[in-house]
């Protein structure tokens, strides 16, 4: 799995990080904000339907042990909680989402936000379905 940082500006993240919920529901790819206990704060509309979970059941909640348990390992919750106690993290890889219904190959770039100290995690399928790629201010 590679760690290689993606093109991806702090003036990117101030801009999602003040987007309302219909604007974050907007976004393309999945848009997941979590505090840096991994509890979820923001979800948007496309995870809901890429997890098939509501956003309604997933704040609030722990994101590695209620809401994706599949992320619960080293390459994904491991970079998390070093990126959290490191207060720096900036990186993109592929993962498999296990879920039961609707298992999907993905691109996750996760990235610390040291103003608030909180971590979004964007994610868009590998197969593209859905996607507009030509905005440069989408992270993943």
């Amino acid at each position: 799995m590679s760690s290689a940082s993606p093109a991806f500006t702090i003036s990117d993240l101030q801009m999602i990080d003040s987007m309302n919920e219909q604007e974050l529901d907007a976004l393309p790819h999945g848009a997941i904000q979590l505090d840096s206990t991994g509890r979820v704060l923001r979800f948007n509309a496309y995870e809901e339907r890429l997890a098939g979970i509501t956003k309604q059941d997933a704040i609030g909640k722990s994101f590695f042990s209620e809401v994706a348990p599949c992320t619960n390992m080293k390459e994904f919750y491991g970079r998390f909680r070093d990126g959290v106690a490191a207060g720096q993290l900036h990186c993109k890889f592929r993962y498999h989402f296990a879920f039961k219904q609707n298992p999907r190959d993905v691109m996750v770039t996760l990235f610390y936000y040291g103003r608030d100290k909180t971590v979004w995690v964007f994610v868009r399928p590998l197969d593209g379905s859905g996607l507009k790629t030509s905005d440069p201010k989408i992270p993943a």
